[in-house]
């Protein structure tokens, strides 16, 4: 069975958390969410969801995943900086494993190093962001480059997840 690794911290936006977790289990993939510190609870920023931390990230390992989720909101700002989190998304880029990034997602990626040459979207307003670490950015629902699966806001959560849903299915029968 595939395993998807979820990267949370607080005040990450409801629906980007909640729409491809669902979607991920409901297709018969395990989700573990990794944070900062196990059994945290933390509450996304609409008030709308929160979720307990399963596995702090210096007790995984990527190479247990075979997905990487990154939800927006808030949440990425506060892994960001974290050597684990990005050594995790580092090694699991290395090794081909999709990566789904939505919304404010993608700053990890940058500050990981992840982006230069790459093609992504992300929420509007980081644009510079992307394109000053080196990514070519396009503005669409949702952007596959190789193992990135980039998406903007809540509206694009069904693209989001049915590439997500896609590249896991393309995994497991390789």
């Amino acid at each position: 069975m595939s395993k998807i690794a979820f990267l949370l911290a607080a005040q990450f936006e409801d629906s980007e958390m909640k729409v491809p977790y669902d979607a991920v289990r409901e297709a018969g993939y395990e989700a573990d969410i990794i944070g900062l510190k196990q059994g945290e609870t933390l509450q996304g920023k609409q008030g709308k969801a929160s979720y307990t931390v399963d596995k702090a990230i210096s007790e995984v390992n990527s190479r247990d995943y075979d997905a990487v989720v990154i939800p927006g909101g808030s949440s990425p700002e506060g892994l960001r900086l974290d050597p684990g989190i990005l050594k995790f998304v580092k090694e699991a880029d290395s090794a081909g494993k999709p990566i789904a990034a939505i919304c404010h997602g993608p700053q990890i990626l940058i500050s990981a190093g992840l982006v230069r040459g790459r093609t992504i979207t992300s929420y509007p307003p980081l644009k510079d962001d992307v394109i000053n670490a080196g990514a070519n950015f396009k503005d669409e629902e949702v952007v596959v480059d190789r193992n990135f699966i980039t998406s903007r806001t809540p509206k694009d959560e069904p693209a989001f997840v049915r590439e997500l849903l896609k590249s896991l299915r393309v995994k497991v029968t390789r």
